[in-house]
């Protein structure tokens, strides 16, 4: 592989789901890096892990694998090792350091190092050259940060990660910047506009003045910023109340249980870990199971909680989470969607209206309206000053969520396109802007 400085600019969107590199030739040629998803070419890659569970009393390391691969070998494991996903959102954290996988205690910077590496070497053999260096995105807010130090703190984490997968330079942008870099390569002329990035588990908003003139400003890739904003809710959170509303009571959350001749609810603890779907594995224990168990044997309607126990027994989070994303997908082209999971002893089938979708998810969608006009009044910019506004990332598809910039700034200034990819490109521009 080439190694001279001659190589194309490289950037990489690590996201809290899906994962995406790009790079950017010298003659402004771009690609995108693809992966094998059950036969099929996808340039997201999920950005997870999965580790099968070695031989008992066996010293080996379990085997691992990242991304499509990781899916693939879960899918088809009758008896199913560890997934884990959304690494991004612990970055804040300063309690959580690391986590048992199989009982070896594993850093969470060494676990996101791997999904980095097989990224990395991935990338490096579709692009024909080593990668070492790369622009890499970051959110405005990274999800849990109350302060600048708790978004510094992630960045260094992150950084730390990048190393440890073989990566000796990295430059850090913010993941709505990168978006605008993407979209001003479309322009002819300057433009204010406003860029909306939704991912996983952050929103973030960016003003920026772009187009040919601020390019050329002494290479300053950033110069035509004006203000950000962020919040930690996205996609992840939507996926939460679909959960907790339509999911969570066929599964017993509702219910009630007898004691000491008493009718109590059922326990809820159980259920905020089945709305954060990669935490369903925690519940897997030999106590939390036990405990179920006589749950179920006082409850009123025992097949739900069976039902919730085999969802567990059987690690299915992820099966659930493909038939909530499933019925997401469908509010957004449809104003009626059915929402289905059926496997073994669970089945879970119901119509929802976009309409009930919205109302489950009106307080996220308020935020997200506050953030944007936060930014705007801070920067003192007023919408008729907006020439364009550009959204990007899955949630962005939402009909509510692209109703809060068409009401504001008018569907004639919204602008999309590579929802999922918008971002890895737009960051291997900013990194050669900046050569």
């Amino acid at each position: 592989m080439r190694t001279d400085v001659a190589s194309p600019s490289v950037g990489i969107d690590f996201g809290t789901t899906n994962s995406s590199v790009a790079a950017v030739g010298a003659g402004g040629q771009t690609r995108l890096a693809e992966f094998s998803l059950r036969g099929a070419r996808v340039t997201a890659s999920r950005s997870l892990l999965y580790f099968e569970p070695p031989p008992r009393r066996s010293v080996v390391e379990p085997l691992c694998w990242t991304g499509p691969a990781g899916i693939e070998h879960y899918l088809a494991a009758e008896t199913k090792g560890r997934l884990v996903q959304s690494l991004k959102s612990f970055l804040t954290s300063r309690d959580l350091k690391n986590t048992s996988v199989f009982g070896r205690r594993r850093t969470i910077e060494s676990l996101i190092a791997r999904i980095l590496s097989d990224l990395r070497e991935a990338a490096s053999a579709q692009f024909g050259f080593d990668i070492r260096s790369a622009t890499v995105g970051r959110p405005v807010h990274f999800v849990g940060a109350e302060r600048d130090e708790d978004n510094a703190h992630a960045e260094e984490r992150l950084r730390r990660a990048f190393s440890e997968a073989g990566f000796s330079t990295v430059q850090f942008e913010l993941e709505p910047v990168g978006a605008a870099h993407h979209y001003a390569e479309t322009l002819d002329h300057d433009e204010l506009i406003l860029i909306g990035d939704f991912g996983g588990g952050t929103s973030d908003f960016s003003l920026l003045r772009v187009g040919p003139s601020v390019a050329t400003l002494a290479g300053q890739a950033s110069a035509g910023l004006i203000g950000t904003a962020g919040v930690g809710l996205a996609g992840d959170a939507f996926d939460a109340q679909i959960v907790r509303h339509l999911v969570s009571p066929a599964l017993g959350s509702r219910s009630m249980m007898r004691s000491w001749q008493q009718e109590l609810p059922i326990p809820s603890w159980p259920y905020a870990s089945l709305e954060r779907w990669h935490h369903l594995s925690f519940l897997k224990t030999r106590e939390v199971m036990a405990l179920l168990e006589n749950v179920a044997a006082d409850a009123l309607e025992p097949d739900r909680i069976r039902s919730l126990i085999y969802l567990i027994e059987h690690d299915l989070g992820f099966e659930l989470h493909g038939a909530v994303q499933a019925l997401k997908s469908a509010l957004s082209r449809e104003p009626i969607g059915t929402f289905l999971f059926d496997d073994g002893d669970v089945r879970i089938e119901s119509q929802v209206t976009r309409w009930e979708f919205e109302r489950w998810i009106r307080d996220e969608l308020h935020q997200l309206e506050a953030c944007v006009e936060g930014l705007l009044q801070r920067t003192g910019v007023s919408a008729a000053d907006v020439d364009a506004v550009f959204l990007t990332g899955g949630t962005s598809l939402v009909p509510a969520v692209r109703r809060i910039f068409t009401t504001r700034f008018g569907a004639d200034r919204i602008r999309s396109g590579e929802e999922f990819t918008s971002v890895a490109l737009g960051l291997a521009l900013r990194g050669r802007s900046a050569m």
